[in-house]
């Protein structure tokens, strides 16, 4: 691949295929693309069983579609039969839908682009923004990744409104460029970055087959012990503050990633208080959650750092001597813990988890030898996904290279 780095034409990428040596042509994203409206449907007008129209929901864009969809393998949500709008725009093969609104100005504008349409009727849903090619002057597959490159989101960052929630909208889109080769170098480039993203396809499923393999030994564990006990009887509730505010590293807990540097989780914000000394203290080994979030996994054994504080609104408890920390980490991934969990959520605006609701949850306790037991068996199922996720985040790297440096 050519190296343009030093290349006195500004209008072509810092990394090329050789073969290929006349400039891009700066485009404007309104001059590329004619927009449709969308519709509003909830996730409740929506179903994965019957119906004659697909419907994408910005939702989808955000968590587990790629960036090219292809509709032969990619399964979308149809629109129930009492909810179909009486206007709509068919989605075409190269149509793009931006997703509109985010928590994070990285996701704003992400995108995804369509191929294989054929006969399937697909529309844009909520918070999307739906483009297509107003002139034919873009390869299928091209847009897609145009859009997702870093030259293309440093704009959108510099526009994105909002302050908790942050949105763009079709009049931003005056203000963004991308840059456009031939369509037989812009072909190339779709085919370099869908090969990639195949890998990555790949990577994810060999890393959700070893932890639903860990999954289903761990309840399997948690299902033969004898003896149970009540987790009030196994954890001691901590409220610790940082009253000197010696403790300066803000944690919060991720249901992906548990413990996190709050900085790093919440990109371009700034969440904590400036006034840090209600915090709560948390050092090796102890737990917090967050008692709103917990029915989509948010609690966590911090094991990364030595000590952090967290905001006030957690949960945090440490384990007694009957039991290790990891032991009771592992029950927290079961599904006999999800279900009780589920049960004693309370609340009227927010569904919410005591620390009574949690403590008074059953899980079986075996002793500290066969805890030891459970814990090196889960663990070796542990290192193998900890290995194949480290092959992911260089192929992950690879790509963001990629879109770094192949676009302008």
């Amino acid at each position: 691949m050519a190296n343009n780095n030093n290349n006195k034409i500004l209008n072509v990428p810092n990394k090329r295929f050789p073969e290929f040596t006349g400039e891009w042509k700066k485009t404007s994203v309104t001059e590329l693309l004619d927009f449709y409206s969308t519709n509003s449907l909830a996730w409740e007008q929506l179903n994965y069983e019957n119906g004659e129209i697909m419907n994408l929901h910005y939702g989808l864009i955000h968590k587990g579609l790629p960036t090219l969809v292809d509709l032969e393998k990619e399964c979308l949500p149809f629109i129930n039969h009492n909810s179909v709008p009486k206007n709509y725009y068919l989605c075409q093969n190269g149509d793009v839908a931006f997703a509109d609104a985010s928590e994070d100005t990285n996701d704003v504008a992400k995108i995804i682009e369509f191929k294989n349409c054929a006969d399937r009727k697909v529309v844009c849903g909520l918070h999307t923004i739906h483009g297509r090619d107003k002139s034919d002057v873009t390869a299928i597959g091209f847009k897609g990744y145009a859009f997702s490159s870093d030259s293309f989101h440093k704009q959108i960052r510099r526009i994105a409104q909002g302050t908790k929630i942050y949105s763009i909208n079709t009049k931003n889109f005056n203000e963004t460029f991308i840059g456009i080769p031939s369509k037989e170098e812009q072909s190339k480039i779709a085919r370099l970055l869908s090969l990639l993203d195949q890998r990555i396809s790949t990577q994810n499923k060999i890393i959700e087959d070893f932890k639903k393999l860990m999954s289903a030994i761990v309840d399997l564990f948690y299902i033969t012990s004898d003896q149970c006990c009540k987790l009030g009887d196994l954890i001691i509730q901590t409220s610790e503050r940082n009253k000197s505010k010696t403790k300066n590293a803000v944690l919060s807990v991720s249901n992906k990633n548990g413990f996190v540097i709050q900085s790093e989780q919440f990109e371009d914000r700034i969440i904590a208080s400036d006034d840090t000394s209600n915090y709560k203290i948390v050092r090796l080994n102890d737990f917090a959650y967050n008692p709103a979030r917990i029915n989509v996994g948010s609690i966590a054994r911090l094991s990364e750092y030595k000590e952090g504080i967290v905001s006030p609104m957690y949960i945090c408890f440490k384990t007694n001597e009957l039991v290790l920390p990891e032991y009771i980490e592992y029950f927290f991934e079961t599904r006999h813990f999800y279900k009780e969990m589920i049960k004693r959520l309370e609340g009227s605006v927010r569904l919410c988890l005591s620390y009574e609701s949690l403590c008074d949850i059953y899980m079986p306790l075996p002793s500290i030898e066969t805890q030891n037991n459970i814990q090196k068996r889960i663990n070796t199922i542990l290192s193998k996904i900890t290995i194949e996720t480290c092959v992911l985040k260089n192929l992950e790297l690879e790509k963001s290279f990629l879109l770094q440096q192949m676009f302008i």
